[in-house]
């Protein structure tokens, strides 16, 4: 099935409706705080994506995943992303910023890390001019072919095309469209190179001097426990006192009876 361009149109139509608990303006109205995460196949981003969540507290999203989702949903939206990817069309890039836009207003949360994202220039003109928001920083996990090669080799639950012919073609991809979004932020100071080639927990502790160089504190489970622990204390506190209090006028009430 060939989308004709009446369909691409529409793609991007529907998805001026996906933002359906906000707006772009409200956005604007929010103090978001987002970085960006580039790096090719492999190269450990999604790894460290998750230890940023569970220590800094931010949002985790992917636009991969999120336009997977909105397949899944059975949305006219879906529908049309679905036949764009099946003819291996690209995307229209308002469509993918809508789904982060509505995924950033749902979350609660005004810290975001968007994995993958830029993957190219009109991704981020895109994203710039539908949110209004710049990154904080870009995290750049620079990770050496062959380490990218042998890491994804190994997953133990691959992709069903992580073979050496497709893998390759990912990093061409990568290097002609991601690259130059890096260099361009790269002039603008954003970009924070990280050696990826190195141990996970290695990698990770540069990433925390990266979050403490703009101030970005981690978060501390152990006052929130603390917290959670005393909170549940008054709460029992103040059901005794009420039982008591019961207790009590209960009596009163029996003397006059």
């Amino acid at each position: 099935m060939v989308v004709s361009m009446k369909e691409r149109v529409e793609a991007t139509s529907s998805a001026s409706n996906i933002n359906k608990f906000g707006s772009e303006e409200s956005l604007f109205d929010k103090n978001f705080k987002v970085v960006f995460v580039l790096g090719g196949p492999g190269s450990g981003k999604g790894t460290q994506c998750a230890n940023i969540v569970k220590h800094y507290g931010f949002t985790h999203l992917s636009a991969g995943d999120l336009l997977r989702e909105e397949i899944k949903s059975g949305s006219k939206s879906g529908g049309m992303i679905k036949n764009l990817m099946k003819e291996g069309q690209i995307v229209p890039s308002e469509v993918t910023v809508k789904l982060l836009l509505r995924a950033m207003l749902e979350s609660g949360n005004d810290k975001f890390l968007i994995d993958g994202f830029p993957r190219n220039e009109e991704n981020r003109v895109a994203f710039e001019n539908l949110t209004n928001i710049e990154p904080e920083f870009v995290l750049f996990f620079d990770c050496s072919v062959k380490e990218m090669e042998r890491r994804i080799l190994n997953r133990k639950q691959g992709r069903d095309d992580d073979n050496m012919e497709t893998i390759r073609k990912r990093f061409e991809v990568f290097n002609e469209s991601t690259l130059p979004v890096i260099e361009g932020y790269n002039c603008k100071g954003k970009i924070r190179k990280i050696d990826a080639d190195k141990p996970v927990d290695e990698v990770f502790e540069n990433v925390k001097a990266i979050f403490s160089e703009f101030g970005i504190e981690e978060v501390s489970y152990k006052k929130t426990n603390i917290r959670a622990i005393m909170g549940f204390e008054r709460i029992m506190c103040l059901i005794k006192w009420l039982s008591n209090v019961k207790k009590i006028f209960t009596k009163k009430i029996l003397r006059y009876l």
